[in-house]
């Protein structure tokens, strides 16, 4: 199946209400895992890669070239998009290597230069078709966005997208990054007025945190692209530690790290069916 572009994945997800999965990827095993409970599910996927897991990696172009070529054998439609890019820089070279979207992440910065370094990333990426997310952080970037007790103001962001062109707005609303337990208490009422007021879809970040109910929740409130990653390697672990357990003496890598694989394909396949991803 073709590419897929990101916005043609979180637009109609966001004109019928339902939510789209974004699962972040660290390597193959991630990118086969995401991609194939996606089809398990019969879901569109927007497959993405941090700038942590480039900087992991030494560079961006082996595993954005992996993640394109396994994105355009798929059987479902999947977006390859570059997540939390705080490098201009690597924004280009995601750009020049083929990836539909990026989420620039300036949010540390105080108001004022994170518009600047945000409205230039967005004139880029557009001039190359690119969809862009941006993330907005509080007054000064004390924190960032999704620091304890962080709340984006609605008014404000509607201010941000207008000010910078962006195509999709991460905001705070109750989640943080990072989380291994399921139990952050997000704000609907907060959501549902950010929807009312931005004219673009709404990201949630740090969703791995979030319980089922309360992530279709935040969905029905207004939220559309839902970031997980944590509880992606929170399963992975999971299947390689009860394989090594089980095998202490394996010593081939596909053994334990296809168990952690196949633990993730079913966490991806399961998630989209609570988002209602399928589409």
């Amino acid at each position: 199946m073709p590419l897929a572009a990101t916005a043609d994945i979180v637009g109609p997800a966001a004109a019928r209400r339902a939510g789209c999965g974004a699962f972040n990827a660290i390597q193959l095993e991630h990118v086969h895992a995401i991609i194939t409970g996606a089809e398990a599910a019969g879901a569109p996927v927007v497959l993405q890669l941090s700038q942590n897991a480039v900087r992991y990696h030494g560079s961006l172009a082996p595993l954005c070239a992996a993640a394109l070529a396994a994105a355009r054998s798929a059987e479902v439609r999947v977006a390859v998009h570059l997540d939390h890019v705080e490098s201009p820089e690597l924004v280009r070279a995601a750009v020049e290597l083929g990836c539909g979207s990026v989420m620039f992440d300036a949010s540390a910065l105080p108001y004022l230069e994170n518009v600047s370094a945000t409205r230039k990333v967005v004139e880029y990426c557009h001039g190359a078709g690119v969809w862009v997310e941006a993330e907005l952080g509080e007054i000064g970037g004390k924190d960032g966005v999704h620091a304890p007790g962080a709340r984006t103001d609605p008014a404000e962001a509607a201010e941000f997208v207008a000010a910078t062109g962006v195509d999709a707005l991460a905001v705070a609303v109750g989640s943080s990054h990072a989380m291994v337990t399921r139990d952050a208490v997000l704000d609907f009422e907060l959501i549902a007025r950010l929807r009312e007021t931005v004219p673009v879809p709404l990201v949630l970040h740090g969703s791995s945190g979030v319980p089922d109910e309360s992530l279709r929740m935040a969905v029905r409130a207004g939220m559309t692209k839902i970031n997980i990653a944590t509880q992606l390697n929170k399963e992975f672990t999971a299947g390689v530690r009860e394989r090594l357990e089980r095998e202490p003496k394996a010593v081939d890598p596909r053994k334990y790290l296809g168990a952690g694989r196949d633990r993730v394909t079913a966490e991806v396949t399961r998630l989209l069916g609570a988002l209602d991803a399928g589409g």
